[in-house]
């Protein structure tokens, strides 16, 4: 099985919308094995946005800081997501990063609507509802950041196969 990161993103706290979010998730045959709410710090961010996803360069400075001051507005809720090619699936559930371009039917397409020009001319981060991450290596990396192995669970969902085959002499 596959694993990959979301973030909710303030936005997505403050309109109320988590549990709308997770469920399309979950009606997907996506499993949480982890989850926190948490307001992390600047330099939390930074590993995320620049050591991760390189955002300051190839975006610049300005973009990471309304980024940051979006991000900031208040608390996050982390989520590790498990599934069969569970990061592709995730992307295409979430849609394009900017709202405005993504198709109706997606997370973003559904929930947000502003596009890169609108947020670059009111100089804020793009409320876009969620990260998703981009690929598996990116997920792996994403995910240590976000969590330590201790907060990561491993347990079989009741729409999951059994793994084992009982014969006819245990029936």
């Amino acid at each position: 099985m596959e694993r990959t990161l979301i973030l909710l993103k303030p936005d997505t706290v403050l309109r109320g919308i988590v549990g709308e979010i997770v469920s399309r998730f979950e009606k997907a045959g996506l499993k949480m094995v982890a989850v926190k709410m948490i307001a992390p710090s600047k330099e939390h961010y930074h590993e995320h946005y620049e050591t991760i996803g390189t955002m300051i360069s190839r975006h610049g400075q300005e973009i990471f800081e309304n980024t940051l001051k979006f991000m900031s507005s208040g608390p996050v809720i982390a989520i590790v997501l498990e599934g069969v090619e569970a990061v592709g699936t995730v992307r295409k559930m979430v849609g394009a990063t900017e709202p405005k371009s993504s198709a109706p039917g997606t997370i973003r397409g559904d929930y947000a609507h502003m596009s890169y020009g609108q947020a670059d001319k009111q100089q804020v981060g793009i409320p876009n509802i969620i990260h998703s991450s981009g690929d598996k290596k990116e997920a792996e990396m994403e995910i240590n950041l976000w969590f330590s192995a201790d907060e990561i669970h491993d347990y079989r969902a009741l729409h999951e196969p059994v793994t084992t085959i009982r014969s006819d002499s245990e029936e």
